[in-house]
């Protein structure tokens, strides 16, 4: 063994004193995260937590087929009654410019989302209401372009957080929580599609445009959308504007979108509490080539 060699050269402990102690303690913090499974360094951007479990209930694939059969309904009759808008209106461009920036951050929050079909269509109605369906079939109706004249931030503030409610599968947790109620039977009937559980499953997947979600999931994909438009390059503050805005139009007539999005008092100021974590993202993010103005303006 050579003199440099020797586990008890001096040298070969000044070499390990000369180290970073800052790198050091990183590897130290990342070995003990590997054996507990937290992670050593956290991520930049909001923090919501794992999906829930109860998605686990209720097959994924099962949900975008209804979510693909639902929508290809109400497109196909949206056509029908002339109320489509065709892809060369300035609004439906606008919209499919917006989710064109926001799509390509959603596997981040759901790895199924590279494989999803998405489609953006524009209906003719006055309604105030947007949704994203499981496996990424968005709507928006001319009405909450129309009556709230949203900015460009504005919108994808509000398309950010439909593609959440279908990235964080907040639709398959409510049929995993009712599936949970009617027993391991029915329960395994359903993930085969047989049985009362698979007509059970058919039912609810009818319901795929009127559900009503929680105050968590209406949080989470509050705070999830943020995110997802910060890193596009829109301006994340657009969140508390557009929420200001749904509650002033509400007052004077009630919002088609806040009979499935149930809102409170503290929905702005959640909003605010979490801005620093995504205002560095915004500032660094490639800005929209192109900006649109909302109709009539």
């Amino acid at each position: 063994m050579a003199d440099d060699d020797r586990p008890g050269d001096r040298r070969f402990g000044c070499a390990l004193c000369a180290c970073d102690r800052r790198v050091f303690l990183r590897l130290l913090a990342a070995s003990a995260a590997a054996s507990t499974g937290v992670p050593a360094l956290a991520r930049e951007g909001v923090d919501v937590g794992p999906p829930s479990s109860m998605s686990r209930l209720v097959s994924a694939d099962q949900i975008e087929r209804a979510a693909r059969g639902q929508y290809v309904s109400m497109v196909s009759q949206a056509a029908q009654q002339k109320r489509l808008a065709p892809a060369s209106h300035p609004q439906a461009q606008r919209l499919r410019a917006i989710a064109e920036q926001l799509i390509p951050f959603a596997p981040a929050w759901n790895e199924r989302a590279r494989g999803w079909r998405w489609e953006v269509n524009l209906i003719g109605s006055k309604q105030i209401n947007a949704f994203c369906m499981p496996g990424g079939k968005i709507a928006f109706f001319y009405g909450i372009l129309d009556r709230l004249k949203l900015t460009d931030d504005e919108v994808a503030m509000i398309m950010g957080h439909e593609m959440t409610h279908a990235l964080r599968e907040h639709a398959r947790e409510q049929m995993g929580k009712t599936m949970a109620t009617r027993g391991a039977i029915e329960i395994g009937s359903a993930i085969f599609g047989l049985g009362n559980g698979g007509r059970l499953l058919a039912d609810m997947g009818g319901r795929l445009l009127t559900l009503r979600f929680g105050r968590a999931d209406e949080t989470e994909a509050d705070l999830v959308g943020l995110e997802l438009a910060a890193r596009a390059g829109y301006d994340p503050r657009a969140g508390v504007t557009l929420w200001q805005k749904m509650a002033a139009a509400n007052r004077s007539a009630p919002v088609e979108l806040l009979s499935t999005h149930p809102s409170g008092p503290t929905r702005i100021s959640e909003i605010e509490r979490n801005l620093g974590k995504v205002e560095g993202l915004y500032e660094r993010a490639a800005k929209p080539a192109v900006r649109f103005a909302p109709p009539g303006v």
